[in-house]
This record gives C-alpha cells, sequence and structure tokens, in this order.
C-alpha cells in the first residue's frame, strides 16, 4: 500500500511536470508563430519560427547538461507546435492584431520553461546557481533565437525586464526548494513571479538602466580633437 502511495505521487509529478512542458511548448510555439504572421511567412516558415521559440532553449540547456534533447525522446512537441500552427491559422487576425495576446503566451511560456530549467538542473543534482542560469536559459534563449531568424533585436536586450523575470522566478524556485517545499509548490512560486514580474514591468515601465558609452566615446573624441598641440 505505501509503495503504491508513493508511486501515485511519483507519476502525479511527472505528469505536472509534462502539463508544464507542453503548456510551455505550445505558448511559447503561440508566441513565435504570431511574429511570423504579422511578418507574412508562409506556414513552414512560421512552423519553423514556432517550433525553434518552443524547443532552443530547452535544446540549449540540455546541450550544456549534457542530456538528451527532451523533443527527440516522443513526437508530442512537434504536435504540439503544429497544434499552434492549427490555433494560429483559426484565430490569427485576433492573434496578430492584439499584443496583449502576444504578451500573454510570451509570459506563460517564459514563465514555464524557466521552472522546468530550474527542476531539471536540480533534479540532475547541479548546484541552485547553476540551476538559475538554467533556468533563464531554458526561458529567453528560444525568444533570442526567434527574434534573430525575424530579424528582431532580441527581446532580452530590449529596456522591457525579461531575462531580468526568468532570474528572479527561479531564484524563487531555489529559495522554495531549499526549504523543502512540494516541487509543485516551487514550480507555481517561481512561475508567478515571472508572471508578476513582466505585468508590473510593463505596467509601472520598469527597465534597467541602459549604458550610454556611445554618447561618452563621442564627447571624448570631441574633446581630443580640441586639445591644442604642444609647439615643436
Amino acid at each position: 500500500m505505501l509503495f503504491a502511495d508513493a508511486a501515485g505521487a511519483v507519476f502525479s509529478v511527472h505528469s505536472f511536470l509534462a502539463v508544464l512542458e507542453y503548456v510551455g511548448v505550445l505558448a511559447c510555439a503561440i508566441s513565435g508563430l504570431r511574429i511570423s504572421t504579422a511578418k507574412h511567412f508562409d506556414m513552414f516558415g512560421a512552423y519553423v519560427v514556432g517550433l525553434v521559440t518552443a524547443i532552443g532553449g530547452g535544446s540549449l540547456r540540455d546541450v550544456m547538461l549534457g542530456l538528451p534533447m527532451f523533443w527527440m525522446q516522443q513526437p508530442g512537441y512537434l504536435v504540439c507546435t503544429f497544434c499552434a500552427v492549427v490555433v494560429v491559422w483559426a484565430f490569427g487576425r485576433r492573434i496578430v492584431n492584439e499584443n496583449i495576446t502576444w504578451f500573454v503566451f510570451d509570459t506563460i511560456g517564459l514563465a514555464m520553461f524557466t521552472v522546468l530549467g530550474v527542476q531539471k538542473s536540480l533534479a540532475n543534482g547541479h548546484a541552485w546557481w547553476i540551476a538559475v542560469v538554467m533556468g533563464m536559459i531554458t526561458g529567453a534563449a528560444g525568444g533570442v533565437m526567434r527574434d534573430v531568424l525575424v530579424n528582431d533585436v532580441p527581446l532580452v536586450f530590449r529596456s522591457e525586464l525579461y531575462a531580468t523575470a526568468s532570474m528572479l522566478g527561479a531564484l524563487a524556485y531555489c529559495g522554495a526548494h531549499s526549504l523543502d517545499v512540494d516541487l509543485r509548490i516551487c514550480a507555481v512560486a517561481g512561475g508567478a513571479v515571472v508572471v508578476a514580474t513582466r505585468i508590473l514591468a510593463v505596467k509601472f515601465k520598469w527597465a534597467l538602466p541602459k549604458l550610454t558609452g556611445r554618447s561618452q566615446v563621442r564627447r571624448f573624441s570631441h574633446r581630443h580633437r580640441e586639445k591644442p598641440t604642444s609647439p615643436h
């Protein structure tokens, strides 16, 4: 009886993680497809961009951790991305025209994959700081690849808080994990921090300070040109 209860608990945790992964794949794929549709890509090009958005971060994480790539274990992730293509095709006009729709799916994908990146790293015996980095890579790297493919400046390089939200969510997960909290509660806490940070950052226009090296170089060059030379 005890063994059956333990097996049921493990199965429920695995099921919870599987749901998070598929939700993350679907959300990231839709965010990538939304941009592809706005760029007037054909369906194959849109599928490629959506797929890269969905699996890019997790693939990079698995390579760095020396693990088999998660999407090569079963075809469900490719099918999930195809389902996202169908959703965008059916509701494309609304998804393309509503920026809030893209924001919601992109934020959900960021939160889900941040949590999964941290969980997978900790489950394989890595330190918390490695788990935080892997969570950020899992959450944000797919979006970077997406933006490069569609010839946009990656979102993580803009003033909007994106990777920072992922980092805070990963730290929240690790903090809860250090207190021996149930894995599902850790995941909810980490994901909630990511979502809350993104929403508050957009609402109150929070941003990291920008570097001003370009103007400083210009001022230095101007002063250098105007400096009088000593007579020979």
